[in-house]
């Protein structure tokens, strides 16, 4: 098992120069080409600053396009943010047009550091995960081309996570999973109280890890016994072994519910440890 090396300077996409190599701080791994039912698709990091972009760009149509988040942003058509210029970008591209259809952006401990925190850090109090920080990573930003939304793109960005986890001799993972204002057809944030009332019974973390919202969802005033299933994302990070952390956050831009999530590579499920972690 690799360690991190020391950190270098980190990505800037607003200053990067274009075809400019990523001083990655990573032990990551190369580009791997997955084969699956359909199309066959590349897994890679980000290593030019035109594959930030690619992955800005998808974002931006996910996130604002598709579900109407508000966002600020210094490049048109892209979802930029402070945390970019010091995350690592996991990116799958179509094998055939080279489309990139999926992504994640990872920020180490130790960029974590140099940029004073992390995004979860500004939607709750992570007091109680101080414990973690030095092995812990936040994964954000996820999103899937609605055209690829079969399974194969996240199973090949979970399996990219993995390896990088072991490489770097990290076992943390930390996110905020976002149900919509707007959820299976139910609006104003009952679908996400309805949501968090099934899975607190049965999927909270132990209170020494239990985590505060900054601008809470108001789940006490709104009806919280709806039968709705979860979002996909959640349903698959729950398989997997995660456990939610406490009640959800309203985050105003992107008009969701996120649920603060954490997830341990010693707790993955025996199935996935087998398939990602190969024991």
């Amino acid at each position: 098992m690799n360690e991190l090396p020391n950190p270098t300077l980190p990505l800037s996409p607003l200053a990067l120069p274009r075809g400019s190599l990523h001083p990655s701080p990573l032990d990551s791994s190369p580009m791997a080409l997955v084969g699956t039912a359909g199309p066959r698709i590349e897994v890679s990091w980000a290593r030019h600053l035109d594959e930030v972009r690619a992955a800005q760009r998808l974002r931006y149509a996910v996130f604002a396009g598709e579900m109407g988040a508000r966002l600020s942003t210094a490049v048109p058509g892209h979802d930029v943010d402070l945390f970019d210029d010091y995350c690592e970008h996991l990116i799958v591209r179509d094998g055939r047009s080279a489309e990139v259809i999926g992504t994640y952006r990872v920020l180490t401990p130790a960029q974590a550091k140099r940029v004073g925190g992390t995004y979860s850090d500004t939607e709750f109090d992570l007091t109680r995960l101080r414990g973690l920080r030095e092995r812990m990573v936040e994964l954000g930003r996820s999103c899937v081309h609605p055209d690829h939304r079969q399974g194969a793109v996240i199973m090949a960005l979970w399996g990219a996570l993995a390896d990088f986890m072991v490489r770097n001799g990290l076992d943390t993972m930390i996110g905020c999973a976002s149900i919509p204002m707007l959820h299976n057809g139910i609006v104003s944030g009952e679908a996400a109280a309805s949501i968090w009332a099934q899975l607190r019974e049965t999927h909270l973390a132990p209170i020494e890890h239990r985590v505060l919202p900054r601008l809470p969802l108001p789940v006490e005033q709104l009806e919280g016994n709806l039968a709705v299933e979860p979002p996909a994302l959640i349903k698959g990070y729950l398989r997997l072994g995660a456990r939610i952390l406490g009640a959800p956050a309203w985050d105003p831009d992107f008009n969701t519910a996120d649920l603060p999530m954490l997830m341990r590579l010693g707790e993955l499920h025996p199935r996935y440890r087998r398939h990602f972690l190969g024991r």
